[in-house]
This record gives structure tokens, C-alpha cells and sequence, in this order.
């Protein structure tokens, strides 16, 4: 077996809240702050481009100031993939993809979902803690839409797979790099702003409608 031939079959990066997820992990933080609904007006403007995301996301973690860090927890229970995700994935591993997940949300709530599923690669945020409490800021960069595209631009250069063979899956502005980056970007119940940029675009309800649009880019 040459080289070549033990490469990934592709790459598959996808957005977690509202992609990979059915919610937005940082509006179930701020159900336990009591600051959903402020939270969620923020988002959606975030989400459909009015709004710089780094910007929004320091303004919506702001409210979560003094929560418990034992909420993460409660909200991890409460985390549902969106319809087909896990199965999506599970093929994909079987099919020899490399898997990853790119999101604006938190490694705390994401990783052990993440490792469940057997998912290769984890990008997010991380809360800063102190005390046992949220301090209301982000530890570190924020993973905005550039830090996301960048992901996906070092895994193909680590895997050696050309970017014919990658396949991206979002729902919001801050994936426009990463969908116009990859070979096939697809936008899943997407905001506007990110299905003017997307190859191909899905209505769901399920993120296994994905598979046939990777199964042409393997093939590429």
C-alpha cells in the first residue's frame, strides 16, 4: 500500500451549536444566570453577520459572571445533537475520515460529547474559572471564523488531503471562512448570510442528508 493510499478518505469539520447541536451551548449557560433571553438577542444578530463574533461572544459570556462552574455539568446533560449528527460522524470514522469540530462554544460542555462520539479534533473557547466560579471572560483567543478556516487549512496540510476533499458543515456568519475554504462547504438550516457562500445548502431535519455530498468529495 502506497502513501497515498493510507491518507484519510477526507476531512469533515463541522459548527457544533445549531449544526452538530440543536441549541446554542451558551444559551443554556445563561438559562442557569437568568440571562437567556439577553443572550439569545445577541446570538441571533451575531449569527446572521450584524455583529463582530469576538465582540459578541465577550458580551454574552459577560452575563454568566459569578455562575457556579458546577452548572456545566446540568448543561452538558441537557446537550441534544441534532438529528443524524452521531450517525454522520460514525460513518465518516468508518469510511477512514478525519473528524472535527469547530465551535464558538466551550471545550467544557463539548469535549466529553466529543470524545463519546469518537471525534478526532476539538476547537472552542474555554470559560475562565475562579474559585469555582465564571469570572465572565474567555481564557485565551477567542475561535472565531478565521480560527476556524485555519483549522481546517492545518488538517489538510497534517493529513496530506487535498482540499477537494474536505467537506465543512456550518449554519451561521461566523463559518463563511471555513465553508469557503473547504472543497464542499454545506449550510445546514443556515442564516442568509452563510448560504450566499455554501455549495450546497440543506434543510434538514437531518445532518445525515450530508453523506452523498461526501461521498463526491472522497471520490474527488
Amino acid at each position: 500500500m502506497s502513501a497515498a493510499d493510507r491518507r484519510p478518505a477526507g476531512i469533515l469539520v463541522s459548527d457544533v451549536d445549531s449544526t452538530f447541536l440543536t441549541q446554542e451551548v451558551i444559551e443554556l449557560v445563561a438559562e442557569h444566570a437568568g440571562t437567556r433571553e439577553q443572550v439569545e438577542q445577541v446570538t441571533a444578530r451575531a449569527m446572521r453577520g450584524e455583529l463582530d463574533f469576538a465582540a459578541s461572544l465577550r458580551e454574552r459570556v459577560a452575563t454568566l459572571a459569578g455562575l457556579p462552574e458546577g452548572v456545566l455539568a446540568a448543561v452538558r446533560e441537557a446537550l441534544v445533537p441534532t438529528p443524524g449528527a452521531l450517525d454522520l460522524f460514525a460513518r465518516a470514522r468508518a469510511e477512514g475520515w478525519v473528524t472535527a469540530l469547530v465551535s464558538g462554544g466551550f471545550h467544557e460542555i463539548i469535549d466529553p460529547l466529543a470524545a463519546e462520539t469518537g471525534v478526532h479534533h476539538v476547537l472552542a473557547n474555554r470559560f475562565e474559572v475562579r474559585d469555582g466560579a465564571l469570572t465572565g471572560r474567555v481564557a485565551g483567543p477567542i475561535v472565531d471564523r478565521a480560527a476556524k478556516a485555519r483549522t481546517l487549512r492545518e488538517l489538510a496540510e497534517r493529513y496530506e488531503v487535498p482540499f477537494e476533499r474536505t467537506v465543512a458543515l456550518g449554519d451561521g456568519a461566523n463559518d463563511i471562512d471555513l465553508l469557503t475554504l473547504a472543497g464542499t462547504g454545506i449550510a445546514f438550516r443556515a442564516k442568509p448570510a452563510l448560504r450566499a457562500v455554501a455549495d450546497v445548502q440543506l434543510e434538514g431535519p437531518s445532518l445525515l442528508e450530508a453523506w452523498p455530498w461526501m461521498e463526491r468529495a472522497a471520490a474527488a
